[in-house]
């Protein structure tokens, strides 16, 4: 099998941070999808891996550890995805909490926002989604907001209510796009930029964004994703080789149902792009 033909699902959502599926859980949705090389990417948290490695591996999938920092560039919020680093690395993981903080305060502000255009109790609503309280974020308002009737959808949650301009956005400042890549790499893993697609850069923006990225050491960018249509996969194919970065490939799964791709269902690289996961065979956990 080449490595392009590996399906290989690296980008995906637990409990830990806004999916609704327990590490467990996700792994067994993820390997019953067909998924062979998994990695769990909760935003700006690493304590589901231990249970998400564990689960791969008993159930014959090869794991990556795997995160999904967010950052602030060119008054945008960006996400950048580690893979394969060693999870315990002291500044990575103090480099996370430091992002986590905040969070709280945010939501309460969000919830005041909604409250003033007649939605109360957002605060309270939100919080029964959330797994870790430290991670509260727009997308268990969206679950909320749909709960109560408010709107069908996440999709039209963040369209109404929770993106800028909106009444419940409120704007956080996360890590700097060169701390996040540093306490990857220095942690041993590979810095990716998630789902390009979603950003609304100007060309000038996103030629910054991806010179910049690679600059301070990263080498790869979400080419297949699952918010990506099929021309901004051709697209940001054309940008891993313009920047000489890696592909890497993963659903963003949150949760059934709710998710636009399910794991392991997305197409495979093109074969002209080198996979990131080509570069990380001594990092995977292999199972047993």
């Amino acid at each position: 099998m080449t490595h392009h033909l590996v399906n290989a699902d690296l980008h995906s959502h637990s409990t830990v941070s806004d999916g609704t599926l327990s590490p467990t859980a996700l792994a067994e949705r993820a390997h019953a999808g067909g998924v062979e090389l998994w990695a769990l990417t909760d935003h700006d948290e690493l304590a589901g891996q231990q249970a998400a490695r564990e689960a791969a591996l008993d159930l014959g999938m090869d794991y990556l550890t795997g995160c999904e920092i967010s950052v602030s560039f060119a008054g945008q919020t960006v996400h950048i995805v580690g893979l394969g680093f060693d999870d315990t690395d002291p500044a990575l993981v103090a480099g996370l909490a430091a992002t986590r903080g905040g969070r709280g305060e945010r939501a309460r502000a969000m919830a005041e926002g909604l409250a003033r255009v007649g939605i109360p109790g957002a605060y309270e609503g939100a919080l029964k989604y959330v797994g870790n309280p430290e991670l509260i974020s727009r997308t268990h308002f969206g679950r909320y907001l749909v709960e109560i009737g408010i709107c069908a959808d996440a999709h039209e949650v963040f369209r109404r209510y929770l993106t800028e301009g909106k009444p419940g956005y409120v704007p956080h400042r996360w890590a700097r796009l060169g701390d996040a890549v540093r306490w990857i790499t220095q942690a041993g893993g590979v810095a990716v930029i998630a789902h390009p697609a979603r950003y609304r850069f100007t060309p000038t923006e996103e030629f910054a964004l991806f010179g910049e990225f690679a600059t301070h050491g990263g080498r790869g960018v979400e080419v297949m994703t699952g918010s990506h249509s099929a021309p901004e996969r051709i697209t940001y194919a054309d940008m891993a080789l313009e920047f000489d970065l890696l592909a890497s490939r993963g659903s963003d799964f949150h949760a059934p149902g709710e998710s636009r791709t399910e794991l392991g269902d997305l197409p495979d690289l093109p074969g002209r792009l080198t996979p990131v996961w080509s570069v990380l065979q001594h990092r995977v956990h292999r199972a047993r």
